[in-house]
């Protein structure tokens, strides 16, 4: 890791561990937002030459958050969604992203997908994070090529999650 990156991880793992609640996401968004326009820190993990969809750059031994860096080289998008136990923030650092809020209308049942519906849309550009806190239901699209940065507050590579539609 980085210094810069060192840095950072250390200052969200004491926001965190002070507050996981919504005040304490908005706090490392904040945090987030110097560095998504961190000339250095940019090269190092998302520059020219780097291509994974998900890259772990930090793992947060006590607390479990992740700080992940993804490039999607296309247009791209998910499905509606949470991060089941835990919250995500996003933070552009090329391109921009969509990120649509929904309101759920019904719970997932089984294999049956919840229905929800779109509440609010905002745009994500170079230098922005949201943080989505457990349970709020969002969706990326990406038109081009974007590079971002996205917390979670948990490793989510081996957790299940509820699937949604728009209804």
């Amino acid at each position: 890791m980085g210094a810069i990156l060192d840095q950072f991880a250390a200052e969200c793992h004491d926001i965190l561990k002070k507050d996981s609640g919504r005040d304490g996401l908005e706090e490392v968004c904040k945090k987030l937002e110097k560095i998504l326009v961190n000339e250095e820190f940019v090269a190092e993990h998302l520059g020219p030459d780097q291509d994974s969809r998900r890259d772990i750059l930090y793992e947060d031994p006590e607390l479990g958050f992740c700080i992940i860096a993804h490039v999607h080289q296309d247009a791209s998008g998910s499905p509606p969604h949470d991060h089941g136990p835990s919250w995500a923030i996003y933070g552009q650092v090329k391109g921009s992203t969509e990120m649509t809020e929904y309101r759920l209308l019904e719970k997932p049942d089984g294999d049956q997908p919840g229905k929800v519906e779109p509440v609010k849309i905002s745009l994500l550009t170079p230098g922005k994070a949201i943080a989505y806190d457990v349970g709020e239901l969002h969706s990326p699209k990406r038109e081009d090529e974007t590079r971002l940065i996205r917390i979670e507050g948990a490793n989510m590579d081996n957790i299940k999650r509820d699937s949604y539609e728009v209804a």
